[in-house]
């Protein structure tokens, strides 16, 4: 965190970059943390794509990607700009207490009959 905020100090004048691209240039900001900070500390648009984000979206079907990265890039072609910043706020919760990495509560989700259930072995 200090050498963050030192190259901070001493590339950008003590002001946090507002691009993605610029962030992850910082020594441990991946992608996530530079979504995070567009979309919380400046308003811009961004998709935080945690696990839960990755996971849920691909066991929907709506994308069909390896990585979290790969998530990203997937949903920013494909969910509406509008959804961006809620999507991580949606669907981290969501995932945490329903549609959970193994034996999802199926039976008590209001979506099922929207899921592909890929990668679903068994369920609650």
């Amino acid at each position: 965190i200090h050498k963050i905020c030192q190259r901070i100090l001493e590339t950008y004048g003590g002001i946090v970059p507002d691009s993605i691209d610029e962030l992850v240039t910082l020594s441990g900001v991946g992608r996530k943390t530079a979504n995070l900070v567009v979309t919380v500390g400046y308003g811009k648009p961004g998709i935080c794509v945690d696990i839960h984000v990755h996971r849920i979206s691909n066991r929907w079907g709506y994308i069909k990607t390896k990585t979290p990265d790969e998530s990203e890039e997937a949903l920013r072609r494909k969910l509406p700009t509008q959804y961006w910043i809620t999507f991580n706020d949606l669907l981290v919760p969501f995932g945490q207490n329903l549609c959970q990495p193994v034996s999802p509560w199926c039976s008590k989700c209001k979506l099922t009959e929207y899921c592909d259930r890929v990668g679903v072995e068994k369920s609650r």
